[in-house]
């Protein structure tokens, strides 16, 4: 990717040379647009952040405020994970002389190629060329993704409710989006008329996550399948947020990766999730778009530039042993499961329980009189277990995201029962 230096309007600014949004799609190229306008804005006093940082991330900020000061992540969006030793008990004879032998050096840019293979096994037809590996996790894919595909003036389209990565960078970048929420009402049903209304002449992007974060959702195959289809004859990129593949409740529900189903669009994985590996941090972005692999490989220079050499071997360890890994993630997953039905169950006049159809979190709605971000606080306060507000999600139907993937739920739901039958006890009391 050429980056080029220009004179507009008698002042100096930087623009990308390649417009890598419009070419792969088969549209007219379209003009070169600045990324970074390095010239003071007579608005922005002296020491102001420049308007191209996103807003602040709300999910992590909360996350870092509470996630280590409780005792119990009852809406984390993980499984627990697995130990070094575990992990090095799945090594075959070559990942185990890979790992003894390993240097603590740079790796390539692109990410170790016996690694690269494992990752393109997940996909039909997206080889290892078409993997870039992120050492930034996932959210590092999308962050390199949104920024080859768009720029000032351009649009795109959001499910919605969306993990913060999927929206937060478009307005960051003189875009804007519009967000397509899932019907509450019908069991969290994808509306695909909504998102053809959505689309507009200068939509870049549609960004999509199923299994969905932080609702549980999944559409059908053919649901699916339309959906991607309805990017791809429209010209707008799909990228699809599929993190949580592979942690489907019912046998053959996995969907397609849409990096399969059109040439174009992008899947996003990590190992985090159905490997339950995040402290690796390693992530990656599957595409047969080689345009596009080119300008997110460019913008990873100025970003991670590699992944860890030990997290590389051991996220090809865990690839390799996957099946294994999965199966445990979904264990947990659906015992917890189990005792989150009984527990929504025995509280029936307070909460509305819409379960999961695959992932590991939910999103159900508080139906007490009691805003969710009070209730969510208070129950940090009394008994020390974290729920994840709405307001985090920017939605305002009073709901929380629970997680089903820590073995300690179990745990969390009696201080929870604990919690409502105080609060009942005392309404009663005031009455």
């Amino acid at each position: 990717m050429d980056v080029t230096r220009s004179e507009e309007s008698g002042r100096s600014s930087w623009r990308w040379a390649t417009p890598w949004t419009s070419t792969h799609v088969g549209r007219a190229p379209a003009p070169p647009r600045r990324r970074c306008d390095p010239t003071p804005s007579p608005r922005r006093g002296k020491g102001a952040v420049p308007a191209v940082i996103p807003k602040t991330c709300k999910i992590e900020s909360f996350f870092g405020e509470w996630e280590f000061a409780v005792e119990y992540v009852a809406c984390a969006s993980d499984v627990d994970g697995l130990t070094l030793r575990e992990v090095l008990d799945l090594a075959d004879p070559e990942t185990l002389a890979l790992w003894e032998g390993l240097e603590l050096g740079y790796t390539e840019t692109t990410g170790h190629p016996l690694l690269r293979e494992a990752i393109a096994d997940e996909y039909t037809k997206t080889d290892a060329d078409g993997i870039t590996v992120c050492g930034g996790g996932a959210v590092e894919a999308l962050f390199l993704v949104s920024h080859a595909l768009i720029g000032p003036g351009d649009h795109a389209v959001v499910i919605w409710p969306a993990f913060e990565p999927l929206h937060r960078i478009v307005p960051a970048l003189g875009a804007e989006f519009t967000p397509v929420p899932l019907d509450a009402e019908n069991g969290w049903r994808l509306d695909l008329d909504a998102v053809r209304r959505a689309i507009r002449p200068t939509t870049r992007a549609l960004f999509i996550n199923f299994p969905h974060n932080p609702t549980g959702a999944l559409p059908s195959r053919a649901e699916f399948e339309a959906l991607v289809a309805l990017g791809a004859e429209a010209g707008v990129t799909v990228v699809s947020d599929e993190v949580y593949r592979h942690l489907e409740f019912e046998p053959g529900a996995t969907l397609p990766a849409a990096a399969d189903l059109d040439e174009n669009a992008v899947s996003v994985g990590v190992m985090s999730k159905a490997y339950a590996l995040a402290g690796l941090r390693v992530g990656w972005m599957a595409t047969r778009n080689t345009a596009l692999t080119t300008a997110a490989r460019t913008l990873k220079d100025y970003t991670t530039v590699c992944a860890s050499a030990p997290a590389e071997i051991l996220s090809l360890i865990a690839l390799r042993a996957r099946d294994q890994l999965v199966e445990r993630s979904k264990r947990i997953i659906l015992d917890n499961l189990g005792h989150a039905d009984s527990f929504f169950g025995k509280h029936p006049d307070a909460f509305a329980w819409e379960p999961p159809r695959a992932g590991m979190v939910a999103f159900p709605k508080l139906t007490l009189p009691t805003p969710a971000h009070e209730f969510v606080s208070d129950l940090v306060r009394e008994e020390s277990v974290l729920l994840l507000p709405d307001s985090v999600f920017d939605t305002t139907d009073n709901r929380f995201r629970i997680g089903l993937g820590r073995t300690s739920l179990p745990l969390a739901l009696d201080r929870m029962d604990t919690f409502l039958t105080r609060r009942a006890r005392h309404g009663r009391s005031q009455r």
